[in-house]
């Protein structure tokens, strides 16, 4: 049905939302909570790999430019991260990771941890597997 309660748009919004509650919390009880759980997209690229160029961030968070370019801008006014000049095109930025931002990745950490326990307790591993497969699908729509 369309444009009720039981409609898949609607469940996974408010899957995501609560999720997101409950990650925003979890950053501000570890002292983080400058740190919203929409800046993932950008921290978990650059935890895999700081001082990315900023279009390769982009594609590796699957933002738009426009998109990026203002989460980068917020970023940085909190402190966040620091935008730098790449030394080999002038024209390219390349983003790093503030020593505080690389201290709350043990904090991410953790909490991804604990959330995952949690989705354990309520779903089979066969279970959240083919979740995951499916929400990539839809993630790729």
């Amino acid at each position: 049905m369309h444009g009720t309660r039981e409609n898949l748009g609607f469940a996974l919004a408010k899957a995501s939302q609560r999720w997101n509650e409950r990650l925003a919390e979890a950053f501000r009880r570890a002292g983080y909570g400058e740190i919203s759980p929409s800046y993932g997209s950008i921290l978990l690229p650059l935890f895999e790999e700081d001082g990315l160029r900023m279009g390769e961030l982009a594609r590796r968070a699957n933002l738009s430019k426009q998109a990026m370019t203002t989460m980068i801008r917020v970023m940085e006014r909190k402190g966040l991260i620091t935008r730098r000049r790449d030394t080999a095109d002038a024209r390219a930025s390349r983003i790093f990771l503030t020593l505080r931002t690389r201290r709350f990745q043990t904090a991410a950490e953790r909490v991804l941890a604990e959330m995952a326990r949690r989705v354990e307790a309520q779903l089979s591993p066969a279970e959240i597997a083919q979740l995951s497969q499916h929400l990539k699908i839809l993630m790729n729509l």
